[in-house]
């Protein structure tokens, strides 16, 4: 039974921890204009870097990955896909392109969340295409065993059910007394737990979040990656959604812990989205993030192991970067060519 039911939600106590990590999103979505007004080729240098991050974490966290030095390329659309997991980056970043550019409001229905799904599934026979065969939530345990964590709708029900879902996301919105972020955090909760896709579920469940947000005026998706955000925190993150999935069929589920989850990462993404904009040197951009990203490094590193921490630098700039910091005596080069790496000096 769904946890998004205006009645049920209207009724639920806010404890005063989520209501902090509430006041202090809220009070973010504030002043973000004016951060957004200061330095906008720090903004430009964010957005990249945020759509190279959202699009490998988002997938690295259902385990698809690809080359490093082929993130960036198929991202920026400069390379085409060779293989399924390039695909699927792929599409990951068509679905936020779509996302970003839309100018008016997009009413949630299930054809505009199966749009998602098709555009980031894009070659999958099954691409925006709702699950014909009842699927189920798998947990590896650290035997190598398999157990079924959790029973989603079953697929005779998905469509009728995704259907009330976005009802009554779009009746709640209109309700004064509930706050857009819960309502935002609720319907996305329950998208997972109906899990409507055969495949996907958790990386259409994270482009939602990323058109919900923008609707409701919290911009910083745009510069800052929830979805690497999520993939810091991914075992707090799968934890959360098991002890809120219990007894989500007969609507006797907890909500609060996700919420302060969900909340939390917007907080986060708040915070670090500040911190980048108030930096002394921000005005540099892309050169200073790869120079912080450099100079943080713990142990010996190469110019490799830069491009994915930094997907928005090429690697001309960090070789630029590299260089620059070893005239400078800050680092020390051993080996040349491929085989080269780096250290720090401190």
């Amino acid at each position: 039974m769904l946890t998004l039911r205006p009645g049920r939600l209207r009724d639920l106590s806010l404890p005063i921890g989520t209501g902090w990590l509430l006041a202090d999103c809220m009070e973010a979505r504030g002043k973000q204009d004016l951060w957004m007004r200061q330095k906008p080729e720090v903004i430009e240098a964010l957005h990249e870097v945020a759509i190279i991050q959202s699009v490998e974490s988002s997938n690295r966290i259902e385990g698809v990955t690809v080359a490093s030095d082929r993130l960036r390329p198929l991202v920026l659309g400069r390379a085409k896909p060779r293989n399924r997991s390039e695909e699927e980056l792929a599409g990951y970043r068509r679905a936020l392109e779509w996302i970003f550019t839309r100018k008016r409001k997009v009413a949630t229905t299930p054809a505009v969340i199966q749009h998602l799904h098709k555009l980031a599934q894009q070659g999958a026979r099954d691409a925006g295409k709702l699950k014909t065969r009842d699927n189920e939530i798998i947990e590896i345990l650290p035997t190598g065993d398999r157990r079924v964590r959790f029973k989603p709708t079953p697929a005779k029900e998905t469509p009728d059910v995704l259907a009330e879902l976005c009802s009554s996301y779009e009746q709640t919105c209109g309700d004064e007394a509930l706050p857009p972020l819960l309502t935002i955090a609720t319907f996305v909760f329950d998208l997972l737990c109906i899990h409507p896709f055969r495949d996907g579920n958790g990386r259409v469940s994270r482009m939602a979040t990323v058109l919900l947000l923008l609707q409701h005026g919290f911009q910083v998706c745009r510069f800052i990656s929830l979805e690497r955000l999520t993939e810091e925190r991914k075992e707090d993150y799968y934890a959360v959604l098991q002890q809120c999935s219990e007894g989500w069929r007969h609507g006797k589920n907890e909500i609060v812990p996700w919420w302060n989850f969900f909340l939390g990462i917007i907080r986060s993404a708040y915070r670090a989205f500040e911190e980048q904009v108030a930096s002394s040197n921000a005005r540099l951009g892309k050169t200073e993030l790869v120079r912080q990203a450099v100079l943080a490094q713990p142990e010996a590193f190469t110019l490799a192991d830069i491009a994915v921490q930094v997907p928005a630098a090429s690697q001309q700039l960090i070789k630029k970067v590299l260089a620059t910091l070893k005239e400078d005596g800050q680092l020390k080069v051993v080996g040349r060519g491929r085989g080269a790496y780096w250290r720090v000096l401190r």
